[in-house]
């Protein structure tokens, strides 16, 4: 198992959006979340900043992640989220975290 820490700006006047879409995401978008071998996914929000926390259980990150983004669903729903996210530089969406300490 990997864990996965992320990061994203949001725009300060999409956050309740983002929220609104969360607090009811698409069963279809969650099942492909389930089979693309992702479990344990939490998000938080500060301020502009979401963070989101996740374990993967599978054998090959990109090809699961590659699975997702191929998926017309997910791509209806990333069409959603992603105005809320206020990119800055190259970055356009999720960045990865370099994990530094962890307590198991």
């Amino acid at each position: 198992m990997e864990r996965y820490g992320m990061m994203v700006r949001v725009k300060p006047e999409k956050l309740e959006r983002y929220k609104e879409l969360h607090a009811a995401v698409w069963p279809k978008v969650l099942d492909m979340i389930g089979r693309c071998n992702i479990q344990n996914y939490s998000i938080y929000s500060r301020e502009n900043l979401l963070f989101s926390y996740f374990e993967y259980t599978g054998d090959d990150f990109n090809a699961d992640m590659a699975k997702m983004a191929a998926d017309p669903t997910t791509q209806e729903w990333w069409a959603e989220c992603h105005p809320c996210f206020d990119p800055t530089g190259e970055e356009k969406s999720w960045m990865n975290m370099e994990e530094i300490y962890r307590l198991d």
